[in-house]
């Protein structure tokens, strides 16, 4: 995305703005999630929801107006940032715990076939592909393929017990009653921060690749999905054998490694040290965001199961993503210079900068996430 607005030429303050989308559409994740887990079906929740994202996914690719842009991907994000929660909540709630890497791999698995699609799209048709419309609309048709596939996925129905409603249920957050566990407090804030430096690569990395020549954008950044493949299957192995937290805590370092070898490519793109950077993305997901979905379930009672994973992904892509860029876009602009022959980048001290904000979030993990036992939070399941 990141690429294809640099290619519209958008200014700075517009390409965060559109990026945040994501960010502003993670707001309502809780929301949704409180509805699944109250009202209805998720898979016909979760099916409806895909498919208004493939219905606006068209109207996204007619448009290169900037403001029009901006609301056709807000629009596109208020129905699928839910997705990714609810996909989660039937996940975890239809299968054991240590069986969700196993399923969370093929989500894994789909990223690689993008990346695979787009290689034969540039090489073997003789077609530019990232940084261009076409990935709108491939994306609606695979959102129409997504919503029809829901209809199979187990039932996961709602919990109509309780007749009152309260201002927290409403909203969707009632899951932040699990705030009074100073551990979940913790990992919430680490989550929310771990976004800075992380929205750099997630936002903007793509702009990077472009603004140094690089074709083959989507196979370079799937280099994380492949070796994500092979860390998705050995987390319940790293969970068992050194814990939940230190599996975690290796998440976190494979943050800091991303950074250091990005600083290393630098301004020419070493392939190696980009390949190391895109490549640990598996690393971080895998250990330090799964486990965090995988404590988070082992924290939430049955009845906050949805609320729970939508109130992760809300501090990951609301407040978190939104925040990380806004930050990383006003540090690209103070080390870039637009000139007449196009922009000038400072990629070294853009890397540095992201490496050392990295640093300081894995220090404050290491000292402030403390090792447990992971039991159920007491919550009283009466609305609050």
């Amino acid at each position: 995305m990141a690429a294809y607005l640099a290619n519209l030429g958008l200014n700075r303050g517009f390409t965060a703005l559109i990026l945040s989308s994501m960010a502003f559409g993670s707001v309502v994740s809780p929301l949704v999630g409180m509805l699944a887990d109250r009202y209805f079906n998720t898979k016909y929740l979760l099916a409806f929801l895909n498919m208004m994202v493939g219905v606006i996914l068209l109207f996204a690719a007619s448009t290169t107006q900037p403001a029009l842009l901006f609301v056709f991907m807000l629009l596109i994000m208020l129905f699928y940032m839910p997705t990714w929660a609810l996909t989660s909540s039937i996940a975890l709630t239809s299968a054991p715990s240590d069986l969700f890497a196993r399923i969370r791999v093929w989500g894994t698995f789909g990223w690689i076939l993008a990346g695979i699609f787009s290689f034969f799209y540039v090489h073997q048709l003789n077609q530019s592909f990232d940084g261009t419309v076409l990935p709108f609309y491939f994306g609606s048709a695979l959102s129409f393929l997504t919503a029809l596939s829901n209809f199979i996925l187990p039932n996961s129905l709602p919990d109509r017990s309780e007749k009152s409603i309260s201002f927290l249920d409403i909203m969707g957050f009632r899951s932040v009653v699990l705030l009074k566990n100073r551990n979940f407090k913790v990992f919430l804030l680490i989550l929310f921060f771990s976004q800075i430096p992380f929205a750099m690569y997630w936002s903007y990395f793509s702009e990077y690749l472009n603004s140094v020549g690089y074709e083959l954008i989507t196979v370079t950044m799937s280099t994380g999905q492949v070796i994500e493949l092979l860390v998705l299957f050995s987390v319940p192995f790293f969970i068992k054998k050194i814990g939940l937290r230190n599996t975690m805590v290796l998440g976190m370092v494979a943050l800091v490694i991303r950074y250091v070898a990005l600083f290393f490519a630098g301004n020419e793109a070493n392939l190696s040290f980009v390949l190391i950077g895109a490549g640990v993305h598996g690393i971080i997901f895998g250990f330090f965001h799964l486990g965090g979905q995988i404590f988070t379930s082992k924290k939430a009672p049955s009845f906050l199961q949805a609320q729970a994973q939508g109130l992760i992904f809300f501090v990951t892509f609301a407040p978190g993503l939104l925040v990380g860029n806004f930050i990383c876009g006003w540090i690209i602009g103070i080390f870039s210079e637009n000139t007449a022959t196009g922009i000038i980048y400072q990629w070294d001290m853009i890397w540095g900068i992201t490496a050392l904000m990295s640093v300081m979030v894995f220090v404050a993990f290491v000292f402030l996430f403390k090792n447990e036992k992971y039991e159920t939070i007491d919550v009283e399941k009466k609305p609050a």
